[in-house]
């Protein structure tokens, strides 16, 4: 499958060190390493304000659960430092962010035990799917500053899903919600051909893969 899908700028390890022995095992295969942050998205950026904006925890739970931005703000945080590869092969080291573990937004409600899945539905209307598994464990959080400075729009700001261990699409910018679901369903780029599940260890890049 060739790249017509993605617009051109689209882990979760820590090093320790910069040797070119340490450089290469923290690269995933076919990335190489940049010291930019590409922006990629696949339309025009949505600009919430936010005395409007939400973040939502619904689907498969006993009662939905809601944050504004002010509460959202008062939730237990942390720095996370990792790396990130996107599909389109570039790979930046030791990003520093801050940001909710989705394990804390989802001590909030009462899952059911058939929820296999997550959504994250965002701000012009982009999806993407995940196995519960792949977001627990403070593998994912939910990111709204980005190197000390709070998340650009154009980064997804004012808050992105990240997920490390996965290729970037599926760190859903400008994220809204979470839908908890028993079966999988595939977002924007999934429909189009990616992989579903978007290893970058493995190389699951596309459908095919």
């Amino acid at each position: 499958m060739t790249e017509r899908f993605v617009t051109r700028g689209f882990v979760g390890r820590r090093g320790g060190g910069t040797d070119a022995a340490d450089l290469r095992r923290r690269t995933p295969p076919g990335q190489y390493l940049t010291t930019d942050f590409p922006v990629l998205s696949a339309g025009p950026t949505p600009r919430t304000s936010l005395d409007r904006w939400t973040f939502s925890i619904d689907g498969l739970v006993r009662e939905p659960a809601r944050w504004t931005w002010a509460e959202f703000m008062a939730l237990p945080a942390r720095e996370w430092t990792v790396d990130i590869s996107c599909v389109t092969k570039w790979t930046k080291l030791d990003m520093r962010w801050r940001g909710v573990s989705v394990d804390t937004l989802l001590e909030g409600v009462d899952l059911d035990p058939a929820a296999a899945f997550v959504v994250a539905s965002c701000d012009g209307g982009y999806t993407t799917n995940l196995p519960i598994a792949d977001v627990l464990g403070n593998q994912a959080f939910v990111a709204y500053e980005y190197d000390g400075q709070p998340l650009a729009p154009e980064h997804g700001g004012p808050a992105r899903l990240v997920v490390p261990a996965r290729y970037f699409w599926k760190s859903a910018k400008w994220v809204r919600g979470l839908r908890l679901q028993a079966r999988d369903e595939p977002g924007f780029w999934e429909s189009l051909g990616y992989h579903n599940r978007g290893d970058q260890w493995l190389e699951e890049r596309y459908s095919d893969d």
